[in-house]
C-alpha cells in the first residue's frame, strides 16, 4: 500500500541518505506505478504517487501524497492530487484508485474529497503507526466508463 508515502513523514522523524537512496531506486523502476514530486518554485515541498497493483488487481492503483506542512491550506495538495488522478485514469492502465487516510486525517480526506474521490468505509485497525493500531478510511475514484 501507499500509505507509507502519503503518511509516513512524523514530525522530528529522521530522513538518513539511505532513505533518500531507497526512496530514488524504487521512485525510478519501471512503469506502471508513478512517483513524481510536487514541486513550488524549483523546490520539492512533497511527493505524489500510483503503486500499481498485480494479478487481479494490476488495474487498481493504490494513490498517495504528502506534503510539507509549511504548504498545508493552500490548495496544492487537492491540485496535485487531481492532476494525478485524471493522468492516471487518461488511459487504459488503471480502472479504480484506492487511498486510505489514518482516520485521524481529515485534511487529507477532504483533499481526496476535492478531487472526486469517494468514501467508501473504514477499516479498523488496519495501520500501525507510532506504536498502535489505528483505523484508515478508504477513499477510491473510479474510471468513468
Amino acid at each position: 500500500m501507499l500509505v507509507f508515502i502519503a503518511w509516513c513523514y512524523t514530525k522530528g522523524a529522521t530522513y538518513t541518505q539511505a532513505d533518500a537512496e531507497f526512496w530514488i531506486t524504487f521512485a525510478n523502476k519501471a512503469a506502471p506505478s508513478i512517483h513524481l514530486a510536487i514541486a513550488i518554485d524549483g523546490s520539492a515541498a512533497g511527493g505524489i504517487g500510483i503503486i500499481a497493483g498485480e494479478g487481479i488487481a494490476r488495474h487498481t492503483g493504490h494513490f498517495g501524497y504528502w506534503l510539507g506542512e509549511a504548504h498545508w491550506g493552500k490548495g496544492i495538495a487537492t491540485a496535485a492530487a487531481r492532476g494525478m488522478a485524471a493522468h492516471a485514469l487518461s488511459d487504459s492502465l488503471f480502472e479504480r484508485l484506492e487511498a486510505p487516510v489514518f482516520a485521524w486525517n481529515p485534511s487529507s480526506m477532504h483533499v481526496l474529497e476535492k478531487a472526486g474521490f469517494i468514501r467508501e468505509g473504514v477499516m479498523k485497525r488496519s495501520v500501525f503507526k507510532d506504536g498502535q493500531f489505528t483505523d484508515s478510511v478508504m477513499y477510491a475514484l473510479i474510471k468513468n466508463t
